[in-house]
């Protein structure tokens, strides 16, 4: 107990700090961050680029149930957009930049992809899962 300038006694609430375990909390993000690094910078990775509506290259070899990486530079002035229905992804790119995505474990087989911002008439690009 505590007693005011009065004489009064009165008990103080004891409220927890919170702050500790939000620090606390951001450590062991940033912790499991640092050992997610080193994981993706291991992987295998592939190129692709985008340029004004054309994508090379057309056919790109990817092993089959194991995670990789596809680094898409985009060297055009216009905007590109990566989208597969298949793989359930899509992507955009800025003209003149470059960009990462990670895939996760792909079971074997053919996946087309596009620009949907260039449609083409001929044939689609693949990614295929060997």
């Amino acid at each position: 107990m505590n007693a005011n300038r009065s004489g009064e006694t009165f008990a103080l609430a004891r409220r927890p700090i919170r702050s500790a375990g939000i620090s606390r909390q951001i450590f062991f993000a940033l912790l499991g961050a640092a050992f997610a690094v080193p994981a993706y910078a291991d992987m295998l990775t592939f190129t692709i680029e985008f340029h004004d509506g054309k994508i090379t290259p057309q056919r790109t070899e990817v092993p089959a149930n194991q995670q990789f990486k596809i680094e898409f530079h985009n060297t055009g002035a216009t905007a590109a957009e990566f989208e597969s229905h298949k793989l359930h992804k899509e992507h955009v790119l800025a003209p003149k930049s470059r960009s990462v995505l990670v895939f996760q474990p792909l079971k074997p087989g053919a996946y087309t992809y596009f620009d949907d911002f260039h449609p083409s008439s001929g044939p689609q690009p693949v990614l295929e899962a060997k």
